[in-house]
């Protein structure tokens, strides 16, 4: 069974986003997954959507996440549940640091309004 320990999982930063990417094909999982994601204070959220079912499990923090244009508040405790292929944005306008453990289907692609899909790196 492969451990993937946080000290040695692959970070990406983005403005405002840190991920690190803990289950996915590269590094032992086969149909999950998993990275762990932050949000730093004042980040504004990108549109975009993935082709399967995303959730997100609250850690830390408070975030906005808005769904077809509709928003809801996010705090310690919660889980988002992201229907596939639905345009969704992720904002942290709050002053303290966002935290959560996101969950994807191996396979899954996000796409950006009128882009073409892509692999996000922390799925690889």
């Amino acid at each position: 069974m492969p451990i993937i320990k946080s000290a040695s999982a692959p970070r990406f930063d983005l403005e405002g986003l840190t991920v690190h990417g803990l289950a996915a094909p590269s590094r032992g999982s086969s149909e999950t997954c998993v990275w762990r994601l932050a949000l730093a204070p004042q980040t504004k959220g990108t549109p975009h959507s993935v082709d399967r079912e995303e959730i997100f499990v609250v850690l830390a923090g408070r975030a906005t996440a808005t769904i077809a244009g509709e928003p809801h508040e996010l705090a310690p405790g919660d889980a988002l549940i992201v229907p596939a292929n639905e345009t969704f944005a992720l904002a942290n306008p709050h002053a303290e640091r966002f935290e959560a453990i996101a969950v994807l289907p191996v396979g899954g692609l996000a796409a950006m309004p009128a882009g073409a899909p892509f692999a996000p790196p922390w799925t690889a």
